[in-house]
């Protein structure tokens, strides 16, 4: 079953300053993991206008897992995982092709497998100057508005769950936080009804993993990993916004040309802990209950999708 779900993440600043503030966050958190690029092959790289998203940056990469795959087995060496898990993941299935337009404030990213043609994995990502309560910022059929569901990630709140644990939570405590630059915080409880600057990332998560088993699983590990990379990421574009505020979207973009890397993207391949938390936690727990409950053989070499991958490359546009 599709599912269809749509997060709000609301935010203390202004839509020029999210973009501002998403790019720094971007590569900072590239500068505190893996910078290395490797796997990534640039198939498409152009302008593009349509009467959707405008003006905007058409990309379209292959992306191939030599350090994933390889790091599998390092899991493996460190008894992380057990000796069979790699058998699920042959290194063909771990190919990925991503489509994104670029346009903000809106943006739109496909990923897809082509050793697995029925999943599909689309975020569609509406910036908005207000406090989440627009009720349809994409333009949904009836149909898709009865199945939609709605979530509000509050970037304050203390809350934390084993998908916040998982991926490694910052811990940071906004209900206490102040900036000294701009006097903004701390954000107390209904703080989304009364700050000035506000806007919204009006999130659309669009899966679908069709198999029989364990696709209804996968894809609610999948949501609640997204919730929690939301939450994380959009936590420190208001944490850092000391170092980012009154920067250039100009300025930042040279940035990037002088440290190699692609802001607007998340090209990592794990060797930062919060990765291997997702690999680890994804592939035992999914993998193993898909083990006892459809009763199969370790011994027997039986694909599965490489669940946590996908989680991984979700980072390249969680911040999107």
């Amino acid at each position: 079953m599709v599912q269809l779900k749509e997060f709000r993440i609301v935010m203390p600043m202004s839509v020029d300053e999210y973009q501002v503030a998403q790019m720094h966050m971007v590569m900072k958190m590239q500068q505190q993991s893996t910078t290395g690029g490797e796997g990534v092959e640039v198939l498409e790289n152009r302008p593009f206008e349509d009467e959707v998203f405008g003006k905007g940056q058409y990309i379209v990469e292959s992306i191939s897992p030599p350090k994933v795959f390889g790091f599998l087995v390092d899991l493996q060496f460190c008894s992380k995982v057990p000796a069979w898990l790699t058998a699920f993941a042959p290194a063909d299935a771990l190919v990925l092709q991503e489509e994104a337009w670029n346009a903000y404030p809106r943006c739109k990213t496909v990923i897809k497998c082509p050793y697995f043609a029925r999943f599909s994995l689309t975020i569609e990502t509406v910036h908005k100057a207000d406090n989440g309560q627009s009720e349809n910022v994409h333009g949904l059929s009836k149909d898709q508005l009865s199945v939609r569901q709605v979530e509000e990630i509050d970037i304050a709140s203390a809350s934390r769950d084993y998908w916040s644990y998982a991926i490694g939570t910052s811990n940071v405590d906004l209900s206490e936080f102040q900036s000294q630059r701009t006097g903004r915080g701390p954000l107390s409880p209904g703080w989304q009804d009364s700050c000035n600057p506000v806007m919204t990332a009006y999130k659309l998560v669009t899966l679908d993993a069709p198999y029989w088993g364990f696709g209804y699983r996968l894809e609610q590990a999948l949501l609640a990993a997204e919730k929690a990379l939301f939450a994380e990421s959009h936590r420190n574009c208001f944490y850092w916004i000391d170092e980012w505020f009154g920067m250039k979207v100009e300025k930042l973009r040279e940035m990037e040309k002088q440290s190699d890397s692609s802001l607007n993207r998340f090209a990592i391949f794990p060797k930062d802990p919060v990765f291997v938390k997702i690999l680890v936690f994804l592939m035992q727990d999914i993998l193993n209950s898909a083990i006892e409950e459809l009763r199969w053989d370790p011994g027997n070499i039986v694909p599965v999708p490489p669940i946590a991958y996908f989680v991984v490359l979700e980072l390249r546009v969680a911040a999107q």
